[in-house]
């Protein structure tokens, strides 16, 4: 049961649909340009050779499963080595280090060491720097070209969060030229700060263990933030952090990692491991205050690890708590329309009417979704170890990691 439940933070859990985008945009943030882990690729190979698409280059790296941004021919992606956290820039096209910033970050009592110290939270990149979050939710923001240090925080220290028990893992987003980060703890759930300095905005909530990523939706014109905590969904107002709704959403480890997927029609699916299963809700505002009405709940089609993926009237996923298969459920019903066995729990992403899908023992499969099934094109064993992380695909070149090694991949 324990390790079900600790299938844990994948890169910090799920899909960040409708958040704001940095401007032009490569894949600099959490779930890509758009945020949703759909992106314009060209056309890509319709299958690769037995032993996988060509490899551009290779290398060593560290533990974490944080995934890995990518701005103006540069990798950025953070790993642990002993007590430090590395933050480092890679260059996409060799895979040689441009630069490294390593920081202390010990691993004090109160956590759960048995599935990873991280980092697991995705960096963020935003005008000429990048925004990274550490296991004990101790921030970095560096100069993208350099290195150097613009701003730190010690949460843990100075406002005096208790990170989540397996460690910090939402991703932080950009709102308004603002940066929003997931903390914990008493009064300290999530923060709005200064994207120049660091300064706290707000500061609200008494989140705890929240591993979800937030994601910023538009209800009826009005921005608010969703986000799943340990036991239910919540919408605040970006402005002040303020509670506009709420909806009890609970499992029997009170673990929810995979961020909510929103789509224009003001539907949101929420999904976890275990008893809480899917449910998708409507969201609506009238006379200044959301609505929130269920839809459908299902343990048919639940996401508890990695993410999920809504392309027109369908959902994908990664699903089952004991059997795993990649699924695909009706938007509307939550109906399973087909099921594909032979693959652990996984991540992917969709490009060229394709899902790309990593599964945790390191299986790499390119696979075309239709309206009744998944057509298995291609697949073969590209790692060895735990392979948490969501690959990212810029172009046709994908760049995928497990806790040793880096791989850029030519899907042309």
């Amino acid at each position: 049961m324990k390790t079900r439940m600790a299938m844990f933070v994948s890169a910090c859990a799920g899909i960040l649909v409708g958040a704001a985008a940095p401007a032009h945009a490569q894949w600099q943030q959490w779930g890509g340009p758009d945020g949703n882990f759909v992106v314009e690729s060209g056309k890509l190979a319709d299958e690769w050779p037995k032993d996988g698409p060509s490899v551009v280059w290779q290398r060593e790296l560290g533990d974490g499963y944080s995934a890995i941004a990518v701005d103006g021919g540069t990798l950025f992606t953070t790993y642990r080595t002993g007590d430090n956290e590395v933050v480092v820039a890679i260059d996409a096209a060799t895979g040689k280090t441009k630069w490294e910033h390593a920081y202390s970050a010990p691993i004090g009592k109160g956590y759960e060491k048995r599935f990873g110290l991280g980092p697991h939270a995705t960096p963020l990149i935003v005008g000429d720097n990048v925004y990274t979050l550490g296991f004990t939710a101790k921030l970095c923001c560096l100069n993208k070209k350099t290195g150097k240090v613009v701003w730190t925080k010690d949460p843990e220290t100075e406002f005096g969060i208790t990170a989540p028990r397996f460690g910090a893992s939402a991703s932080p987003i950009l709102h308004d030229g603002k940066l929003l980060v997931v903390l914990g703890g008493k009064d300290n759930g999530i923060a709005l700060m200064s994207l120049n300095t660091g300064e706290v905005i707000w500061k609200r909530h008494s989140f705890e263990d929240t591993y979800s990523s937030p994601v910023i939706v538009n209800v009826d014109g009005q921005n608010q933030i969703a986000l799943l905590t340990s036991d239910k969904i919540v919408g605040l107002d970006p402005k002040n952090g303020d509670l506009l709704w709420e909806h009890g959403h609970v499992n029997q480890w009170k673990t929810n990692i995979s961020t909510p997927v929103y789509a224009k029609d003001g539907t949101l699916y929420v999904s976890s491991s275990g008893d809480s299963g899917a449910r998708m809700f409507k969201l609506s505002r009238k006379g200044g205050k959301t609505s929130v009405k269920a839809l459908w709940k299902s343990r048919k089609m639940q996401v508890g690890q990695g993410n999920a993926i809504r392309v027109a009237d369908r959902i994908f996923g990664s699903a089952g708590s004991q059997a795993t298969f990649i699924g695909a459920a009706d938007a509307q019903t939550g109906k399973v329309v087909w099921r594909e066995r032979g693959f652990s729990k996984a991540t992917m992403i969709y490009a060229d009417g394709k899902l790309i899908i990593l599964d945790e023992d390191g299986f790499l499969a390119l696979t075309r979704p239709g309206q009744d099934r998944l057509e298995v094109l291609s697949k073969f064993q590209l790692f060895k170890d735990r392979s948490w992380s969501i690959p990212t695909l810029v172009g046709k070149k994908l760049y995928v990691r497990d806790q040793k090694t880096i791989v850029a991949l030519d899907l042309g």
